[in-house]
């Protein structure tokens, strides 16, 4: 657990090789234009990465999340930060669901192109009135024969204006007549039909090169065979996804920690102020120092989730606390990285600003610092439940 095996290691060494292939100037230019980074995506596709956790028998690595954190972490601790993970990581845990709740014929038809990247597809749980309340979502889904009817609202869809597939989550049997909120949701897998779904993105502080959108939709019709697992169990379906995704927004955020480090150590060595390279000060030494630190604690507890989730045991508190913990180390070192740099931080040329930009997302999703902390004092200390 304390060191990376052969395979995490040629991992992280390939995904390396791929990632200086696209430098600063490439990332400046698709956060400047909010342009989908095309030809990454190629890339990551033909070095066999968008499968990397899916199963074999489709054309996947069959690799686990430890092996999957390694790569997030090795794409975010380059130029292309979090703009560069967003490009791929629902390809990671998203289709996860297909993978434990699909059936043979739906596994056979959905991963193979996804992880051949000759499909891209979008995740549209969160709702505008819903939130992280996700048993109260109103999208509705009509049962009419063979087929599902789906109207409502969906937010925060990442790559809707790329995508060719949805995983969406809607409501199949009314709240009021469910045990529990999170009862009677169905989850599924098919067509974005742009007849029956506007995508409206939503324009926003950073990683402009992987769009957010507001979905409205009106009528979409889904036959049955791409509904995963059955009618009701969508959230629990989902469950399988949430823990991966907490993990690799750990690995992710402390890959754009140690980028901003690095590149505020860099800098530090090499700016002189009154005849003395800035590092030497220990005002801007000891800050980095706690970075790393921070950062180094960071990988230990996302280490220790991914290797719980891989050997099938139950991993929600260490999940969550990875992610709190790796998000907070993340941005402390990229707002640390803009201060050293002084007011050259602010300046595009040097990518800090856009790297504190980026460092905010793994705060705010795919769940709250908040709420996070209620479920760890709530599942771990035994305190009553306060929402």
């Amino acid at each position: 657990m304390f060191d990376l095996t052969e395979d995490q290691r040629a991992i992280r060494d390939s995904a390396a090789r791929i990632m200086r292939r696209f430098d600063d100037a490439y990332w400046l230019e698709r956060d400047r234009l909010g342009e989908f980074p095309h030809a990454f995506y190629a890339a990551m596709a033909e070095g066999g990465f968008l499968g990397i956790a899916m199963p074999e028998a489709y054309g996947g690595a069959g690799l686990g999340i430890s092996e999957a954190a390694v790569l997030m972490m090795t794409v975010t601790d380059s130029a292309g930060a979090m703009a560069a993970a967003s490009t791929i990581h629902l390809n990671i845990f998203g289709p996860h669901a297909i993978v434990v709740s699909g059936t043979e014929a739906q596994k056979q038809a959905f991963l193979p192109p996804l992880i051949k990247g000759l499909q891209k597809c979008c995740f549209a749980v969160t709702e505008p009135d819903a939130g992280l309340d996700t048993g109260n979502i109103a999208t509705r889904a009509e049962r009419k024969g063979e087929r599902y009817h789906i109207t409502g609202r969906k937010i925060w869809t990442s790559s809707a204006q790329e995508a060719d597939k949805i995983v969406l989550l809607a409501r199949t049997t009314p709240k009021e007549q469910c045990a529990r909120s999170t009862d009677g949701l169905t989850l599924f897998y098919t067509d974005l039909d742009r007849r029956r779904i506007e995508v409206r993105e939503i324009p926003k502080m950073g990683r402009a090169a992987v769009d957010s959108n507001l979905l409205f939709i009106d009528g979409l019709e889904v036959p049955e065979e791409h509904r995963i697992g059955a009618e009701g169990e969508g959230f629990r379906c989902l469950l399988h996804s949430l823990n991966p995704e907490r993990i690799l927004v750990a690995a992710e955020a402390i890959g754009i920690g140690r980028n901003a480090l690095a590149r505020a150590a860099a800098y530090a060595r090499e700016r002189v102020v009154f005849g003395r390279p800035i590092g030497q000060n220990q005002a801007i030494q000891h800050p980095l120092a706690q970075n790393w630190i921070a950062l180094e604690a960071a990988e230990l507890l996302c280490r220790r989730a991914a290797w719980l989730y891989d050997q099938g045991r139950e991993c929600g508190p260490e999940a969550n606390a990875a992610k709190y913990f790796a998000a907070e180390a993340g941005y402390e070192a990229a707002m640390q990285a803009l201060l050293t740099h002084g007011g050259m931080g602010y300046a595009k040329e040097f990518h800090i600003e856009r790297l504190v930009r980026e460092a905010l997302i793994p705060r705010l999703a795919p769940v709250s610092a908040q709420m996070i902390l209620c479920y760890i004092a709530e599942k771990v200390l035994d305190l009553p439940r306060s929402y």
